[in-house]
């Protein structure tokens, strides 16, 4: 039986050059940094960057992380977080979601935020969410594309639980205001964006 290795180990050993322990660590975070940058750019290419660039800080600079102030996800979540603004300043273009196949690969839940990612208003949807800003777009990708929990949101975000509340609320009253006239021309079955966006 293999020794089951907690992340912060995973990391030690991968700084240490064991590849096995880097893969591991690979696999376990990969996906939700890839969410959040794709999120948050609007860009396949660039939350491949991202996602590069965490991993390589990582290796580089994994001594700076400590146990005491969070899990690994979270400090490898800060790293992206510090990518995902440099691009910001560099102002890079609105681009479409990906494709279906490529969309798969973002393993989206059936929750309701799901649902708004797969329906026909979600370019609308993602337009009206670049526009909010900086707190309020970091609680709606977080809390509902990422699907964080709030606890894990303020961890990331570094704010109390109570206020990611509030920012989840007064960004979902802002989006729908932004969608309004979406919503008026189409059933709320239709586009899937009641829970989400109210």
């Amino acid at each position: 039986m293999e020794p089951i290795f907690s992340d912060a180990d995973l990391l030690q050993r991968a700084m240490a050059g064991d590849e096995a322990a880097f893969l591991a660590l690979y696999g376990k975070l990969k996906a939700g940094i890839f969410r959040y940058a794709f999120y948050m750019t609007n860009s396949q290419t660039t939350a491949e960057e991202v996602m590069q660039e965490v991993f390589i800080t990582l290796l580089q600079e994994g001594d700076r992380y400590r146990e005491s102030r969070g899990d690994v996800s979270a400090f490898a979540f800060g790293i992206a977080r510090n990518f995902v603004r440099r691009i910001e300043r560099r102002e890079r273009p609105y681009e479409q979601l990906p494709e279906e196949d490529t969309r798969a690969n973002l393993a989206v839940s059936e929750s309701l935020a799901g649902h708004v990612i797969r329906n026909q208003t979600t370019e609308r949807v993602h337009c009206a969410i670049a526009t909010l800003p900086d707190h309020y777009r970091q609680a709606v990708v977080l809390c509902d594309l990422c699907e964080l929990s709030y606890e894990q949101a303020a961890t990331r975000l570094n704010c109390a639980v109570g206020t990611i509340r509030s920012r989840l609320n007064r960004a979902h009253t802002m989006l729908a205001q932004k969608l309004k006239p979406l919503r008026n021309r189409q059933p709320l079955e239709a586009t899937g964006t009641e829970g989400c966006l109210i």
